[in-house]
């Protein structure tokens, strides 16, 4: 009599799939493509997950292929909303105590921002907010300046939109770029900034309402730094006593890039900053670490 023939189990199958790609050519690729299989597999299995399941699956990652554009990216927002674009940030960027710490690229970032004058302002059209001066200086670590040093700045507008999703904004409008000063210093204008709802019409709206979680990024203002011979730094400035401070939807805070911005609105202040009525100052320092850039981002939205 013939034995019977063993059944093929999951095992059978992920070990099949694994070895499929022992030949990958690019030992990175391979090791990415490897633990992607144990790890999809292995969810699949502790979740017991359907076929109906899977293409449901397989729809949602096609619609956000579909409503994705220049000045849109949901994979990246679908990254964001789940946490794995932070967890991949941490693993990736730690900074030693004291430095300036990164955090999200967020999908609406553009390349080649305008650059400003010292004292200058990011936003190019009135009603973009109440003003803000940003002030402070570029360090190393040491405590020495940084002269040269570029900084990149973006944010929404009063209305929470980005001007590359908001055709009635100025172009640029609310992004600049300068360089510090001989002695590190910088200083700029824009508006103190308001938190504002991710959009919610795509695929990473259906993960937010499925868990029943709100869709509000904490007010902030996004930064990139960098100077040659220091590491380059992507990061945001987020307001103190934001109401969404604790559960910003993209789990962008952390607490050495919450910061206060100083009401003023006396003639004195007026006088002094030659601002009149209402306006804010932040007083903040970067302090960038000695070394080579890591896994440099190369990535800018479009408007639409």
């Amino acid at each position: 009599m013939t034995p019977p023939v063993a059944p093929t189990t999951a095992a059978d199958i992920t070990q099949a799939v694994l070895r499929s790609f022992d030949q990958t050519p690019d030992p990175r690729t391979k090791q990415l493509l490897q633990a992607a299989v144990k790890h999809l597999h292995a969810f699949a299995t502790e979740v017991n997950l359907t076929t109906n399941e899977l293409i449901r699956l397989a729809e949602i990652l096609t619609a956000a292929g579909k409503i994705s554009d220049a000045s849109r990216h949901e994979f990246l927002l679908m990254s964001d909303v789940m946490g794995l674009t932070m967890v991949v940030d941490y693993n990736t960027n730690l900074k030693p105590a004291g430095a300036f710490e990164s955090s999200v690229l967020g999908p609406f970032y553009r390349a080649d921002a305008p650059w400003i004058e010292m004292g200058g302002d990011i936003c190019r059209q009135k009603d973009a907010g109440t003003p803000t001066f940003v002030s402070g200086r570029v360090l190393s670590t040491d405590g020495s300046p940084i002269p040269g040093a570029v900084l990149d700045i973006w944010q929404a507008a009063d209305n929470g939109m980005y001007e590359n999703t908001d055709a009635s904004q100025a172009e640029f409008n609310c992004r600049g770029r300068l360089r510090a000063a001989d002695d590190g210093s910088y200083q700029f204008w824009t508006t103190k900034p308001v938190p504002y709802p991710i959009p919610k019409d795509g695929p990473a709206g259906l993960i937010l309402d499925g868990a029943q979680r709100h869709n509000m990024r904490a007010a902030h203002i996004h930064v990139i730094v960098e100077a040659p011979g220091y590491e380059k730094v992507i990061s945001e400035l987020f307001v103190a006593g934001d109401p969404y401070i604790d559960s910003d939807a993209v789990f962008g805070v952390k607490n050495s890039l919450v910061v206060q911005f100083v009401r003023h609105d006396s003639s004195e202040d007026a006088t002094r900053y030659g601002r009149p009525g209402l306006f804010y100052t932040v007083t903040y320092d970067f302090v960038l670490v000695p070394g080579a850039t890591r896994n440099e981002v190369k990535f800018s939205a479009g408007r639409a």
